[in-house]
């Protein structure tokens, strides 16, 4: 197949640009930063706990074991979603529809305060819904627009554009927060900066999205008959992929390798703001320096995500992907050990140059290892429901270990474990992987 036109693969590149402003200021800085804020605890030093309909929970720990939610109910949604815009060609229609949804929670947020904990928990699980809901049919689309030899390079410039669009907000809401007299808020509340940010968030992703709804193509009208009901086509999909994947151990290997390492890379990326406010920054006048230093590894994971498709056609993916897992290795003995902000401004610029180019290079290989035909969206489906299974586990570990121990430096070295069981299969995916790499260079 040709590589789309430039304005197609612009405009599916700037879904990037729209959602990932969520994932900066309500997952990775604002919205963490302002929840630990307003649920810590009176005296320094004492655990800060949350009710939540009657049943008490350490504040992350609770934070975290929503977002476990949202990831199993993606995980056993998706396939079914898939499987209705696989039947119906419509995963247009779906993309926008979870993009809404995600969006419109946002919004809500600016409603959120201490007083109405469990409306500012729901509402933040539904905005992670909307997000993560998305993700499947946008990536499911990288087949579809971009030839095998051009998709590191435009998974690449997604997630570049993604880095640009969520800092430039970032910095936007940055300023709101610490100077809201100038946009005529007053500083009587000091939760009113924070909570717009929250609605300009919604307002940015759905906003720019336009653009990717516009110039992504309609997928064709044909509809296919479903092997089985259409409720549980997408599972049986799944089943279907499964079993050809008996028949490429390339693909199958590295599945289980993106696995291992996605319970800690993504986990890592979702608690790595309400770390730093807890161990870090716990002094509210420090909070700027802790939404400086997401921002940085913002900027540093776009130079990442650019450096390691550079690299990647040098030494290949495989061994990209391994020495960033090694890297992610050593940032979970860093997270451990780190005390003085010195030190954890260090380890946000490591965490920042892996962050980027891991995502960006499995979602390319995947793609790459994949085989040909039709049926995108159940393949990707079986990608994302892959990860949302190793992050329902990672992020679950994460929090009932913070319960238990106290510590959410534990928590971290915990998350090590799953690194160093990845590198293992990553060494067992090689010889499979470079097996398959070489039939497609002969091919194309």
């Amino acid at each position: 197949m040709q590589t789309a036109s430039k304005k197609v693969i612009n405009g599916w590149a700037m879904y990037d640009w729209a959602n990932s402003a969520y994932n900066l200021v309500i997952t990775s800085t604002i919205f963490p930063a302002y929840y630990v804020g307003i649920t810590a605890a009176a005296h320094s030093g004492e655990k800060s706990y949350v009710n939540f309909f009657g049943r008490r929970f350490i504040n992350t720990a609770l934070q975290d074991y929503a977002l476990a939610i949202v990831f199993l109910v993606v995980s056993f949604s998706s396939p079914i979603l898939s499987s209705i815009a696989d039947y119906k060609r419509n995963k247009k229609n779906w993309l926008k529809g979870f993009c809404y949804l995600g969006a419109a929670a946002c919004m809500t947020l600016f409603f959120f305060t201490k007083d109405n904990i469990e409306f500012g928990i729901i509402a933040f699980a539904m905005a992670a819904w909307g997000f993560w809901s998305s993700l499947v049919f946008y990536n499911s689309y990288l087949p579809d627009i971009a030839a095998p030899e051009d998709q590191d390079r435009i998974s690449a410039k997604g997630f570049a554009l993604g880095y640009i669009g969520s800092v430039l907000l970032q910095m936007i809401c940055f300023v709101i927060i610490l100077k809201p007299t100038w946009f005529g808020l007053g500083d009587a509340d000091k939760t009113i900066g924070a909570r717009l940010s929250f609605f300009l968030t919604g307002l940015w992703w759905i906003g720019f999205a336009q653009i990717t709804f516009r110039r992504l193509p309609e997928t064709s009208s044909t509809e296919r008959k479903a092997k089985k009901h259409i409720l549980i086509n997408g599972f049986h999909e799944l089943s279907l992929v499964w079993s050809q994947l008996k028949h490429m151990p390339s693909l199958g290997r590295f599945l289980f390798s993106f696995f291992l390492y996605s319970m800690g890379v993504q986990t890592v990326m979702l608690v790595a703001a309400g770390f730093g406010k807890k161990e870090i920054f716990p002094d509210p006048k420090d909070e700027p320096k802790l939404l400086i230093t997401i921002i940085i590894i913002q900027l540093v994971a776009m130079v990442g995500a650019w450096a390691m498709s550079r690299l990647s056609k040098r030494i290949g993916n495989w061994w990209v992907i391994t020495i960033a897992v090694i890297i992610w290795i050593g940032v979970c003995v860093g997270g451990y050990l780190v005390k003085t902000q010195t030190t954890f401004y260090i380890l946000a610029a490591i965490v920042g140059l892996v962050m980027g180019g891991i995502q960006s290079m499995s979602r390319s290989t995947y793609s790459k290892l994949m085989p040909e035909t039709q049926d995108t969206t159940s393949f990707f489906s079986f990608y994302d429901v892959t990860e949302k299974i190793a992050l329902v586990i990672g992020i679950f570990i994460f929090g009932f270990v913070e319960e238990q121990s106290g510590s959410m430096r534990n928590s971290i070295f915990a998350l090590g474990g799953f690194f160093i069981a990845s590198i293992i299969a990553l060494l067992y995916t090689k010889p499979a992987y470079e097996k398959r790499m070489a039939e497609l260079t002969k091919k194309f």
